[in-house]
């Protein structure tokens, strides 16, 4: 899968990095795995291997609120992460980095998103919804899944769905 990252990385990007309750190799077995989100992604109602594992894998998230995203794995390091593009089938399709980085006795996962959302809009035009409603719900999201994965690892044991509280994306609201 031949991927033009320059076409997706001039979107505004948003990151998380945090510390992991774990070694560089736990966290790389467990994100590595087949259907691996259905273990700590707390907004997750599945996630089914299509393709896997290593580059060229694919597999769908289904979340709570039923909206489904397949992703599609086009770098993958053991022990360092991998990238992939998520979107609807079909549709438009945002960049997604996942980083295991050990820094002195630590180690941490990033993840960066590339949200395709306004990536076609000029950046002066697009700052503003992007700061305020974009960058603040994709944050939380982001620290919601690195969380589970911290929950995993501590308690062996998937994670509870809306554990650290309800998105308004992925979520079922009623």
């Amino acid at each position: 899968m031949d991927v033009n990252l320059e076409y997706y990385t001039k979107s505004h990007s948003i990151s998380v990095k945090k510390k992991i309750n774990g070694s560089r190799e736990d966290a790389w077995e467990l994100i590595s795995k087949p259907s691996n989100l259905e273990l700590f992604h707390p907004f997750c109602m599945s996630n089914k291997t299509v393709i896997w594992p290593g580059v060229g894998s694919i597999d769908e998230l289904i979340y709570l609120n039923n909206f489904k995203l397949v992703r599609e794995f086009f770098k993958w390091k053991k022990n360092e992460g991998y990238q992939l593009l998520i979107g609807r089938k079909g549709g438009r399709k945002s960049l997604v980095v996942w980083e295991i980085i050990k820094e002195s006795k630590d180690v941490f996962l990033s993840i960066t998103v590339y949200p395709h959302i306004l990536r076609d809009k000029p950046k002066i035009i697009s700052f503003l919804p992007f700061l305020f409603i974009v960058k603040p719900n994709m944050k939380r999201y982001l620290e919601n899944v690195i969380n589970g994965l911290n929950w995993h690892l501590t308690h062996s044991k998937p994670v509870p769905k809306n554990l650290f509280g309800k998105h308004k994306w992925f979520s079922n609201l009623n």
